[in-house]
């Protein structure tokens, strides 16, 4: 195979066509589907970069004579330089005894083996023996790392991120080679960060591909423009505490990191950039498949230390906690996308103030105990969980965050937003800061936007929303709720029905002392015990149904579905005799055209 480990990647197209060829060997070497490529290629990729990443912390170490603070995470014959890279070629000479030669040579630098010596070594031995390395020595290895008892945390993230892997799930070793092949091309030196996306988004159009409608990745993958423009709301910054409980592919943090990255510029101390890479972004995520791609993304991005808790946020129950150990109790800030339309079992539901099978109220009750005073969360909430008010839980849960938190801002998302992913479901954003009671909220309404896989919603959606959020402003898409004015209006109709209530119950309670009388005198009557058991019962009902009544409008209040006042419906203003004039030219105009037709079938005739 042609050698291009020096190949310049100097346009987004090239970067595109080496992944995608990546992924096309993938596919026609048993990983059908990006559900199976993807998870694949993220091991394989995430050891080129990690290998990348050591090789230059090491020559940095050297540079400033402080090698022997370097303690690389891999040694040989582990590293992707030694068993993945591939080895120097030599025209003249046939592989095996260019081999033999390289064996014989002097050391490289520091001791040194050349690069790709291990894998000449395999691909010179009996067939299979690549195959037998990785499966049986290779990947048992890294998983093992993380149990060593002086495992670095960077050993515990390679051992997560390896957790899922059993075997190569490449069909040949042919196939497996062109993959390491061409990955391996894909270096910080060669891809031109002036003219490219970076790598870690090109991770992210393949985790895109997850999400579509087919691969049923959806559940796990949010829309980058929506993170962003959360992002860009919450403002995370550095010193911060960054969460989310149901992290899927990491996306919030990732793009978190991004933004605090960006806003610290050139200016930004080692003390910062630690704290950034090491402190700063936790997450938990339940499924097996998609923790360690999530892992995989965020050390990518450049998070060194993604303290990222593997096991059910809602149950406790826990797979593997050692990236989270020394994790706050409350976090500064939470962005998260939870999942909504799940059901979960009693084992969850006893962890929470308000039970429900709704998993999306019970994120929304740990996001609460999470959140420390002060601290701010941007989160996407299904419509139903907005309008309903008729289940106890939903009603306690909203009242829970309009009473500790200052819920500032919804927006109101266009319906097609999450279909590519799988999801019909209307979707809201949520915007709070906890530690006031909300007074009042300012919506803005996107809902009316035609969202499909070729129009995406994108940033330049939200630029009015972005100019408007400052103050809160009024226009044809945003208006404010004052609550505190709707919980005085609801209690003051909820009143009278409420003192009716009380009134009944107590003529209820009299009727009953009377019936119990009536039930003591002898001879008993039964006509007269019929009839105060009636009464009883009509005065029971009644005191209930007047609570009731009075209890749905106090929970009205919690009903915080986004509705326009401004939009304008479109309404036919024409009269009566308007409209009749109207339907009977269109009937003349379908006569003519018929007798039109007529004319002419009968002279074909």
């Amino acid at each position: 195979m042609k050698r291009s480990n020096n190949k310049r990647l100097a346009t987004p197209q090239s970067v595109d066509q080496v992944i995608w060829s990546i992924c096309d060997i993938m596919r026609r070497g048993n990983c059908a589907g990006a559900m199976q490529y993807v998870p694949e290629l993220t091991w394989i990729l995430f050891l080129r970069i990690l290998d990348e990443k050591e090789t230059r912390e090491q020559q940095e170490a050297e540079a400033l004579d402080v090698s022997f603070r370097f303690r690389p995470s891999l040694e040989a014959p582990y590293r992707w330089r030694d068993w993945a890279a591939p080895p120097p070629r030599n025209n003249h000479k046939d592989t095996k005894a260019q081999s033999q030669e390289e064996n014989l040579v002097s050391p490289c630098l520091g001791g040194e083996k050349p690069p790709g010596w291990k894998r000449a070594e395999l691909q010179n031995a009996a067939p299979g023996s690549l195959f037998s390395f990785v499966n049986t020595e290779l990947l048992p290895h890294l998983k093992g790392l993380k149990n060593r008892p002086d495992a670095t945390p960077r050993q515990k993230v390679i051992s997560e991120i390896m957790t899922g892997v059993e075997r190569v799930r490449i069909d040949t070793e042919r196939n497996f080679l062109d993959v390491l092949d061409k990955v391996h091309q894909l270096t910080s030196e060669a891809v031109d960060p002036t003219h490219v996306f970076t790598l870690s988004q090109v991770y992210e159009g393949l985790l895109l591909k997850m999400g579509e409608k087919a691969n049923d990745g959806g559940q796990f993958f949010t829309p980058r423009q929506v993170i962003k423009a959360m992002v860009r709301v919450i403002d995370p910054k550095i010193g911060e505490t960054v969460y989310d409980p149901g992290c899927g592919t990491g996306g919030f943090l990732a793009q978190s990191y991004e933004h605090i990255r960006d806003r610290l510029g050139n200016d930004a101390t080692a003390e910062q950039l630690e704290t950034l890479k090491q402190r700063t972004f936790w997450g938990r995520e339940k499924e097996n498949l998609i923790y360690p791609i999530a892992l995989a993304n965020l050390v990518l991005h450049g998070i060194d230390k993604p303290n990222l808790w593997h096991g059910n946020t809602l149950t406790g129950q826990e797979i593997y906690g050692g990236l989270f150990e020394a994790a706050p109790a409350e976090f500064d800030v939470v962005l998260t996308n939870p999942p909504f339309g799940g059901k979960e079992g009693k084992e969850a539901q006893t962890n929470f103030d308000y039970p429900t099978g709704a998993t999306q109220v019970l994120f929304l009750q740990h996001v609460l105990r999470s959140l420390r005073n002060g601290g701010r969360c941007g989160i996407v909430l299904d419509e139903g969980l907005l309008f309903r008010t008729n289940e106890d839980a939903f009603v306690k849960t909203k009242r829970k965050l309009l009473d500790e938190c200052d819920l500032w801002c919804v927006v109101s998302l266009p319906a097609g937003v999450f279909t590519a992913a799988g999801a019909g479901v209307k979707t809201n954003l949520l915007f709070f800061t906890k530690g006031r009671p909300t007074r009042k909220i300012w919506y803005y309404d996107l809902s009316d936007l035609k969202v499909r896989k070729k129009s995406p919603l994108t940033l330049a959606h939200f630029e009015e929303f972005f100019r408007l959020l400052p103050q809160r402003a009024d226009s044809e898409r945003s208006w404010t709720v004052d609550i505190g004015e709707r919980r005085r209006r609801a209690a003051e109709e909820a009143r009278p029905l409420k003192e009716q209530s009380a009134a009944r119950s107590l003529e209820s309670a009299r009727a009953g002392e009377r019936l119990k009388e009536l039930r003591k005198a002898q001879p008993l009557d039964e006509k007269p015990i019929e009839e105060a058991e009636a009464r009883v019962k009509a005065l029971t009902r009644e005191a209930k149904d007047l609570a009731a009544k009075a209890k749905e409008l106090e929970d009205s209040v919690y009903d915080l579905k986004a509705v326009n006042p401004r939009r304008k419906s479109d309404v036919d203003t024409r009269t009566p005799g308007e409209l009749i004039a109207f339907i009977e030219a269109k009937g003349r105009e379908i006569a003519e055209a018929l007798a039109a037709l007529r004319s002419q079938e009968t002279a074909r005739g």
